[in-house]
């Protein structure tokens, strides 16, 4: 009894070449990509690593709230998100984080 070799892609399929030269990136990306090939961005350590991605996970927010809010006050807080350049919903966040930890 002759076996049957099992193949994921039929042999027939060839794969296109991949340049990546001809990607378009975004002015950031090639502000990022500038800036890595002009060394500005270092290697960190295991211990820096650990330090952010433990910083990360006590910021996560991972509850959330419904609340009434008298109109006028909603309007004074969109108002001072907007003149600190941030969303409404990040700005109310940092003012109850900084409130809770007072």
């Amino acid at each position: 009894m002759k076996r049957k070799s099992i193949s994921r892609t039929p042999r027939t399929h060839k794969m296109k070449k991949f340049d990546i030269r001809r990607i378009k990136l975004t002015r950031e990306e090639r502000a990022i990509e500038n800036a890595l090939l002009r060394g500005e961005y270092v290697p960190g350590t295991r211990k820096e690593f650990r330090e952010i991605s433990q910083a990360l996970a006590r910021r996560r927010k991972n509850v959330v709230i419904s609340i009434r809010v008298n109109n006028g006050d909603l309007d004074m807080l969109k108002a001072r998100a907007k003149r600190h350049g941030v969303k409404l919903q990040t700005f109310i966040t940092e003012f109850l984080q900084r409130v809770a930890r007072s």
